[in-house]
């Protein structure tokens, strides 16, 4: 007898349906191994590890209402870890030719008829394997993805099926979209992880009227505020970031930055390591757009950044549980210093806004309506955005798998709608990596943003060095 379907929640039928001509949904990563692996080694592996979550042995299957998670009666593992040979062209370096490809894949769809995900496994690049893994966003958000990650690396460990699956899914993130916005909210949203799931189950269960109706005042103001900010959001300046997509990808990746090195730099400046991370890449992609002979002064771009609102220890549970926030990036800002504090004033104010919960409840909604509704309601976040741009915290020590060491770890995160441009920031074993994916018809040499990350870090690092010594 198969087990009964699972109802998909909203958010992950939106992420499902997003899919269009231009971009996929997926989470696209590497892993750089070393010594070298085989894919039956890989494939053993994942057969052990990865299929104890159930998510990773179910299919999609479509209907009037939405969508449903289906035990996948046919799996095999060989149609979901498979050997991939990189044909470098004659004088072409093998990272370049894996660049590539990554690139191709990005843009290559997952079988709609099997369980969304695909493990590529280049079994000899220069000494080391690489795995490419593609993992639809259905099926599970960044932060879940490092929980994966955890457990399928040696000495990790898939928690029991009925750990993972996830609590009812509650309407309160629709309600408040839709009830008055008297209604209690959710209280300390300035916060994100166990602080934010906290504030979800106040929405569920409100305090006391008596207790509330000061909260209820603040809090609804604050609501009215983001949503009316949401509505009459501008459109960010013009530049060739920004256009219209035609599907063909391309990936670039530089030297990682020691994450030692962005701390003392930020603690200097009087900033946080995201201030100083967001900055680079504002001065990088102003640098770009300088090269290419379009004056940068006074422009500005948005990314949407992704924040979480589940509780790390729940990660395994898989899903979407993020919202997003508009950061609009002052690339026209020539002065490192300068471009450094205007971030950090831009990030305060996002602290206490209400718009992550807001996002989410907007792709909650989104995931009940058909996809002509649906790609309207998501075209009020890709018509005002040039970017998404995602930081996600990975292991702070070198992990292994399969005995072998991973070097290096890397993920692209995939755009919606006419949004041609990804920025991924991750940091790992005491480094922080720096990804970028970007559409031919927009950018098609991404290496050249990535290329400027190093100098505009070193700017920062050079003038945190400059200042005073405290006694």
């Amino acid at each position: 007898m198969s087990p009964t379907p699972e109802r998909m929640s909203r958010v992950d039928t939106a992420w499902l349906r997003m899919d269009c001509d231009a971009n996929l949904m997926m989470i696209v990563g590497i892993w750089l191994l070393r010594p070298r692996l085989t894919v039956e080694q890989v494939a053993a592996r994942v057969q052990e590890r990865l299929l104890q979550y159930t998510r990773f042995r179910q299919k999609v299957v479509h209907d009037t209402m939405g969508a449903s998670w289906v035990e996948d009666e046919d799996f095999d593992i060989a149609r979901h870890v498979v050997k991939e040979v990189l044909k470098p062209r004659r004088g072409q370096p093998s990272e370049e030719a894996l660049k590539q490809r990554v690139g191709e894949l990005a843009a290559e769809s997952l079988d709609p008829d099997r369980p969304l995900w695909q493990f590529r496994v280049v079994e000899d690049m220069d000494g080391q394997s690489v795995l490419i893994a593609r993992i639809h966003h259905c099926i599970a958000d960044g932060i879940a993805l490092m929980s994966v990650l955890f457990s399928i690396t040696d000495g990790g460990k898939a928690p029991p099926e009925k750990a993972q699956r996830p609590e009812a899914e509650h309407d309160f993130l629709s309600d408040a979209l839709l009830k008055p916005l008297t209604d209690l909210m959710v209280k300390a949203i300035g916060m994100t992880g166990t602080a934010a799931a906290k504030s979800m189950e106040t929405l569920a269960r409100p305090a006391a009227p008596a207790q509330a109706s000061a909260d209820v005042l603040r809090m609804g103001y604050q609501a009215l505020s983001d949503v009316t900010a949401f509505a009459l959001m501008p459109d960010d300046s013009r530049t060739s970031l920004k256009g219209k997509p035609n599907g063909r990808k391309h990936v670039a990746w530089g030297e990682p930055l020691p994450l030692d090195a962005v701390k003392a730099a930020g603690k200097a400046l009087g900033c946080s390591i995201n201030d100083v991370l967001l900055s680079c890449a504002a001065g990088a992609i102003g640098a770009y757009l300088m090269d290419r002979g379009e004056d940068p002064a006074g422009k500005e771009i948005r990314a949407m950044v992704p924040v979480n609102l589940r509780p790390l220890d729940k990660a395994y549970q898989l899903g979407n549980r993020f919202g997003l926030v508009p950061l609009v990036l002052p690339v026209g800002i020539a002065n490192p210093i300068e471009r450094l504090y205007e971030v950090r004033r831009r990030m305060s104010e996002l602290k206490g806004s209400y718009q992550p919960l807001l996002a989410f409840g907007l792709l909650s909604l989104a995931g009940l309506f058909i996809k002509p509704v649906q790609n309207a309601m998501l075209n009020l976040f890709a018509k005002k955005t040039t970017a998404v741009m995602t930081n996600v915290p990975g292991p702070s020590t070198a992990l292994k798998f399969c005995g072998a060491s991973v070097e290096r770890l890397m993920f692209w995160v995939p755009q919606s709608g006419d949004v041609g441009i990804g920025v991924s920031i991750l940091t790992y074993a005491g480094n922080v990596q720096f990804g970028l994916i970007t559409d031919d018809a927009l950018c098609p040499h991404p290496q050249l943003i990535i290329d400027r990350f190093q100098p505009e870090f070193n700017k920062l690092l050079v003038l945190a060095l400059m200042l005073p010594w405290e006694p």
